[in-house]
Protein backbone atom coordinates (compact mmCIF):
# COMPACT_ATOMS: atom_id res chain seq x y z
CA UNK A 1 0.00 0.00 0.00
CA UNK A 2 1.33 3.23 -1.08
CA UNK A 3 1.52 6.31 1.04
CA UNK A 4 0.50 9.61 0.82
CA UNK A 5 0.69 12.95 2.37
CA UNK A 6 -2.71 14.37 3.71
CA UNK A 7 -2.36 18.52 2.10
CA UNK A 8 -4.49 20.11 4.82
CA UNK A 9 -2.64 18.61 7.83
CA UNK A 10 0.89 17.71 5.99
CA UNK A 11 0.63 13.97 8.01
CA UNK A 12 1.44 11.23 6.00
CA UNK A 13 -1.41 8.16 5.96
CA UNK A 14 -2.11 5.07 3.56
CA UNK A 15 -5.13 5.16 1.84
CA UNK A 16 -8.57 3.98 3.26
CA UNK A 17 -9.65 0.58 1.33
CA UNK A 18 -13.18 1.42 1.15
CA UNK A 19 -12.41 4.28 -1.22
CA UNK A 20 -10.18 2.68 -3.23
CA UNK A 21 -11.38 5.27 -6.25
CA UNK A 22 -10.34 8.63 -3.98
CA UNK A 23 -8.19 11.42 -4.95
CA UNK A 24 -4.99 11.36 -3.62
CA UNK A 25 -5.01 14.37 -1.25
CA UNK A 26 -8.91 13.21 -0.01
CA UNK A 27 -9.52 12.05 3.10
CA UNK A 28 -12.54 11.10 4.95
CA UNK A 29 -12.02 13.51 7.57
CA UNK A 30 -11.92 16.76 5.39
CA UNK A 31 -15.49 15.27 4.10
CA UNK A 32 -16.60 15.05 7.63
CA UNK A 33 -15.47 18.44 7.97
CA UNK A 34 -16.92 19.53 4.79
CA UNK A 35 -20.26 17.88 5.69
CA UNK A 36 -20.34 19.37 9.56
CA UNK A 37 -19.92 22.84 7.93
CA UNK A 38 -22.48 22.10 5.95
CA UNK A 39 -24.70 20.78 8.63
CA UNK A 40 -24.68 16.97 7.29
CA UNK A 41 -24.53 14.16 8.93
CA UNK A 42 -23.13 11.53 7.10
CA UNK A 43 -24.64 7.81 6.87
CA UNK A 44 -24.14 5.21 4.44
CA UNK A 45 -25.94 6.16 1.91
CA UNK A 46 -24.07 9.55 1.70
CA UNK A 47 -20.80 7.88 1.91
CA UNK A 48 -21.85 5.12 -1.36
CA UNK A 49 -22.33 8.26 -3.16
CA UNK A 50 -19.59 9.59 -2.52
CA UNK A 51 -17.53 6.39 -3.39
CA UNK A 52 -19.70 6.14 -6.41
CA UNK A 53 -18.93 9.81 -7.65
CA UNK A 54 -15.53 8.91 -7.08
CA UNK A 55 -15.55 5.60 -8.98
CA UNK A 56 -17.43 7.42 -11.92
CA UNK A 57 -14.72 10.51 -12.34
CA UNK A 58 -11.92 7.01 -11.94
CA UNK A 59 -13.61 5.61 -14.78
CA UNK A 60 -14.24 8.89 -17.25
CA UNK A 61 -10.53 10.22 -16.32
CA UNK A 62 -9.92 9.70 -20.34
CA UNK A 63 -12.80 12.35 -20.71
CA UNK A 64 -15.07 15.08 -20.11
CA UNK A 65 -17.60 14.43 -17.58
CA UNK A 66 -21.41 14.90 -19.19
CA UNK A 67 -23.65 15.97 -16.02
CA UNK A 68 -26.10 13.89 -17.73
CA UNK A 69 -24.45 10.74 -17.49
CA UNK A 70 -23.27 11.14 -14.05
CA UNK A 71 -26.96 12.12 -13.03
CA UNK A 72 -28.45 8.36 -14.81
CA UNK A 73 -25.51 6.54 -12.99
CA UNK A 74 -26.30 8.38 -9.50
CA UNK A 75 -30.07 7.42 -10.57
CA UNK A 76 -29.42 3.50 -11.69
CA UNK A 77 -27.52 3.15 -8.46
CA UNK A 78 -29.76 4.55 -6.18
CA UNK A 79 -33.00 3.31 -7.84
CA UNK A 80 -33.78 0.56 -5.21
CA UNK A 81 -34.37 3.69 -3.04
CA UNK A 82 -35.97 6.41 -5.43
CA UNK A 83 -32.96 7.72 -6.99
CA UNK A 84 -31.86 10.85 -7.97
CA UNK A 85 -35.12 11.90 -5.73
CA UNK A 86 -33.81 10.57 -3.02
CA UNK A 87 -30.45 11.47 -3.16
CA UNK A 88 -31.95 15.30 -2.96
CA UNK A 89 -33.25 14.01 0.64
CA UNK A 90 -29.67 13.37 1.59
CA UNK A 91 -27.80 16.17 -0.42
CA UNK A 92 -29.89 19.31 -0.03
CA UNK A 93 -27.39 20.99 -1.61
CA UNK A 94 -27.64 18.87 -5.22
CA UNK A 95 -26.28 14.97 -4.88
CA UNK A 96 -23.86 16.09 -7.57
CA UNK A 97 -22.26 19.67 -6.46
CA UNK A 98 -22.32 18.53 -3.11
CA UNK A 99 -21.84 15.26 -3.39
CA UNK A 100 -18.54 16.22 -5.41
CA UNK A 101 -17.38 18.95 -2.64
CA UNK A 102 -17.32 15.92 -0.14
CA UNK A 103 -15.66 13.36 -2.72
CA UNK A 104 -13.22 15.91 -3.22
CA UNK A 105 -13.90 16.16 -6.89
CA UNK A 106 -14.80 18.93 -9.28
CA UNK A 107 -17.76 19.19 -10.37
CA UNK A 108 -18.74 19.25 -13.98
CA UNK A 109 -20.34 22.09 -15.46
CA UNK A 110 -24.15 22.41 -15.15
CA UNK A 111 -24.12 20.93 -11.63
CA UNK A 112 -25.43 23.99 -9.54
CA UNK A 113 -28.08 25.28 -10.63
CA UNK A 114 -30.05 27.42 -9.03
CA UNK A 115 -33.33 27.90 -10.72
CA UNK A 116 -33.23 24.21 -10.76
CA UNK A 117 -33.05 23.53 -7.36
CA UNK A 118 -29.14 23.15 -7.04
CA UNK A 119 -28.61 25.90 -4.40
CA UNK A 120 -24.51 25.15 -3.03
Amino acid sequence: MTQSTDLIQGREYAPDPKFRHAPPEWTSAVAEQIAREENLVLGEDHWELVRGLQEFFTRHEEGEIRLRDLSDALDEKFHHKGGVKYLYTLFPGGPIAQGCRLAGLKAPAGATDLSFGSVS
